[in-house]
């Protein structure tokens, strides 16, 4: 007798962008994973752009994971610029015209539902998710870069909380009505 969870499902569609100004920022628009190595060595997914250099100059997430494949930018470079299809380029000290430095690449899944979730904005592949598909950011329908952005959460907490009260206000009518129908039953018990 009681509930249990039925079911679980995760939204994995678009949320609202929000500008930083941060260089190393990269909000992916549309589909898509950045691969991140973890410290065992294994491959993890993360849509979270907030990147930074590690000591070494190489990009990593807030976390200090790797981005894959790895891209080290040199202590003398004065500006990076990461371009809507992935083309990382910078301006060296004494020079004008930028370098190009590296390409992101994002990857896809079959079903993105079947990623399990590790915590910290970080999915690992599993056989219901399917193999990765690694693909150059705008081609084959992986999404765009926009870098400067941030992805936010994409649930509306005030719909949300909005969904709980009412499904509390059901359970309550309902669990009256339980109770009235049993005050029936035993009224019909002990007249009978």
């Amino acid at each position: 007798l009681g509930v249990k969870t039925g079911a679980i499902s995760r939204d994995t569609g678009q949320g609202p962008l929000k500008a930083t100004e941060n260089p190393l920022d990269v909000a992916i628009q549309g589909r898509g994973y950045f691969e991140v190595q973890l410290p065992d060595g294994s491959s993890a997914y993360t849509r979270d752009g907030a990147f930074k250099l590690s000591p070494d100059g190489t990009i990593v997430t807030s976390a200090g994971n790797p981005l894959q494949p790895a891209i080290t930018v040199p202590n003398n470079a004065q500006s990076v610029s990461i371009n809507q299809s992935g083309q990382i380029e910078i301006t060296l000290q004494g020079q004008n015209t930028p370098t190009q430095l590296g390409q992101l690449q994002l990857a896809t899944f079959v079903n993105p539902n079947g990623l399990e979730a590790l915590g910290d904005n970080l999915f690992m592949e599993t056989a219901a998710s399917g193999n990765p598909l690694t693909n150059n950011p705008g081609l084959d329908g992986t999404g765009t870069l926009i870098q400067g952005y941030l992805e936010n959460s994409n649930v509306n907490s005030v719909t949300e909380i909005t969904n709980l009260i009412v499904a509390q206000r059901t359970y309550e009518m309902n669990t009256k009505v339980l109770t009235a129908v049993d005050k029936m039953l035993q009224s019909l018990n002990q007249s009978a």
